[in-house]
């Protein structure tokens, strides 16, 4: 490789590096309740957020689905009505997201559990879960939301990771639900 080449700046790998602080500073004890609160197989998910945390709920949501939950994503054309004895995850790093807060709202109005993905202090959305698991992604020297986006996406992920250890063949179970269309 030429000294050219070798010199260039690695963006990359400075989005990894805050990546792995922000990741490594999310409370381990908020993240068990997180899991003991989606340990029922039986329970239904759902996933919400607007934009780039609504990404993060989609892709959160499709694994979920393809470990055997049934998980829907929030204001999509095949998401039923939310019920008691459900679950609502809210993905949002202000935590002031005017259409997260509602969607919230409406949960916690017809008895479901709420979860809040978000920053330290989280906005109104903060007030209204019932369990919040703070992504501490404050300052970064990405563009927007991208760190708050992808350690949301880390930690759900390694939700995601951890309630498949106790799903026998996983793996096959993910390789028959994969979407073949």
């Amino acid at each position: 490789m030429d000294r050219v080449h070798a010199e260039r700046p690695r963006p990359w790998q400075a989005a990894v590096a805050e990546l792995a602080e922000v990741s490594g500073n999310i409370d381990p004890a908020e993240f068990a309740r997180l899991l003991e609160e989606l340990e029922d197989p039986a329970r239904r998910c759902f996933l919400s957020g607007q934009g780039r945390s609504g990404l993060v709920a989609g892709m959160v949501a499709m694994r979920l689905m393809h470990i055997g939950r049934t998980c829907h994503v929030a204001g999509e054309a095949t998401a039923p009505a939310i019920r008691r004895g459900d679950v609502l995850i809210v993905i949002s790093g202000s935590g002031t997201t005017p259409a997260s807060v509602r969607h919230a709202e409406s949960a916690r109005a017809e008895g479901a559990t709420v979860i809040a993905v978000t920053r330290p202090g989280g906005g109104a959305l903060a007030g209204i879960a019932d369990l919040t698991l703070r992504v501490p992604a404050v300052a970064s020297a990405q563009l927007g939301g991208n760190l708050f986006e992808q350690a949301a996406l880390i930690a759900l992920d390694g939700l995601v990771n951890a309630l498949a250890a106790g799903v026998p063949d996983a793996r096959g179970r993910l390789r028959r639900r994969h979407a073949n269309l």
